[in-house]
């Protein structure tokens, strides 16, 4: 199980944030989220929002460090990649097939 975070540099609610991806499955981030305790409400559509102080917990745990670019890029790859007004699917799907 590999899962990815960017940097804490997202500003929001007076806080920054990282981004936690996987490039494999929504199943497998939420697998990892889940056992960092992280709550399902911070699932935005195609990845979870931790804030800087979680930071740390989330590599500790093995997600690997990469940058925000790179993030997206594996979105892409994955066929993961949910852009804001796009229409909503089960957050639990498995990615298409090419």
């Amino acid at each position: 199980m590999t899962l990815y975070i960017d940097p804490p540099t997202w500003p929001g609610h007076g806080r920054l944030w990282s981004h936690l991806v996987s490039d494999v499955s929504y199943a497998e981030l939420h697998v990892f989220a889940d056992a960092l305790g992280v709550p399902r409400r911070a699932f935005e559509r195609d990845h979870y929002d931790l804030p800087a102080h979680r930071y740390a917990d989330a590599v500790s745990a093995g997600a690997l460090e990469v940058s925000s670019r790179e993030v997206v890029r594996l979105l892409h790859g994955a066929g993961l990649r949910r852009r804001k007004g796009a229409a909503r699917t089960d957050p639990g799907a498995q990615p298409r097939s090419s």
